[in-house]
């Protein structure tokens, strides 16, 4: 790159970053999780049309990526090299950054479902577990099971085929409106709660769509995927 170059592109991402009301917003995504356009201008104290041009330009110079989920759209870091270069600036500007607190129901964003499939702070670890593991790896439709991942879910009982055959994404990363990140979601995860609940890993509440990890549900998580399904401190 030239030198001129690199000049006018670092001015333009400084000038992008030098306002209060889009540093704010940028300081509010460094937790990693997403939030929406309205939450946002809200955090910035501005209206709803004067973010709308805050968002264009913070996307424009490939600081924040959006997404749309329903009615809404969801706003986060672009990559761990933005979050990276903000931290350095709150380091030397003395400051600390602030943390997520979502304001879900304790029950609901333990463990939920999302229509067929699971959802919370159970399913955003299972998500994160089955890619750190590399049962699964990320695809342009979504994601992809790799032959170790495929052998294991079947071996856990999971019908794999069936699910891939029927009329949907087969996996995908889904939004979680209360973790701000993504749990797994389409036929995969249908299928992965069927199986949990089958076995009695977890119970679904009669009144909400909260669910239940069970204590037995809480061992085979550990077992098989590695994480600890207890609710997070503060939950």
């Amino acid at each position: 790159m030239k030198a001129d170059q690199a000049d006018h592109q670092l001015a333009d991402i400084a000038g992008a970053i030098a306002d209060r009301a889009r540093a704010r917003m940028l300081c509010s995504l460094l937790d990693g999780h997403a939030r929406t356009a309205t939450e946002l201008a809200a955090l910035a104290d501005i209206g709803s049309s004067t973010a709308s041009g805050h968002f264009r330009r913070l996307c424009d110079q490939g600081l924040v990526a959006m997404s749309s989920q329903g009615k809404h759209r969801y706003f986060r870091l672009a990559n761990a090299e933005v979050a990276a270069a903000l931290e350095a600036l709150l380091a030397a500007a003395g400051v600390a950054r602030t943390s997520f607190r979502p304001s879900t129901p304790s029950p609901l964003r333990h463990a939920r479902t999302c229509y067929d499939h699971c959802a919370g702070e159970v399913a955003v670890k299972l998500h994160d577990a089955l890619l750190a593991q590399a049962w699964m790896v990320p695809d342009q439709d979504g994601y992809v099971l790799t032959e170790r991942g495929h052998e294991a879910l079947v071996a856990l009982g999971v019908d794999v085929e069936r699910a891939r055959i029927r009329r949907r994404r087969f996996a995908y990363p889904c939004l979680d409106w209360s973790e701000r990140r993504p749990h797994l979601g389409g036929s995969l995860a249908a299928a992965l709660l069927d199986v949990m609940s089958s076995r009695g890993w977890v119970v679904k509440d009669l009144d909400s769509r909260a669910l239940r990890v069970t204590a037995k549900g809480s061992r085979q998580c550990r077992k098989h995927f590695g994480f600890d399904t207890k609710a997070q401190a503060g939950f």
